[in-house]
């Protein structure tokens, strides 16, 4: 089974992570299938980049967001309603 989660990427006690397609038994920084997008917290207001077609095709092929991932995706959606 395939997940949309983060994996950690960037400098100690300064992370940045991508969004990634990952099997559920992959460690978090392991190996991937594909890349979706980046996070980056550290900065104001948090960078947010994902690929909506690529999330949304995947998702049609039965990968699951994390939750984490999920709340990013609402966080998107949310900020596009209000431009």
């Amino acid at each position: 089974m395939l997940r949309i989660r983060l994996r950690r990427t960037g400098a100690k006690k300064h992370p940045s992570y991508r969004v990634v397609v990952a099997d559920i038994r992959a460690a978090r920084d392991g190996s991937f299938v594909d890349y979706l997008g980046n996070y980056d917290p550290m900065t104001d207001p948090p960078t947010v980049n994902i690929d909506r077609e690529k999330f949304d095709d995947w998702v049609s092929k039965g990968a699951r967001p994390s939750d984490s991932v999920a709340s990013l995706i609402k966080t998107l959606e949310s900020s596009k309603g209000e431009s």
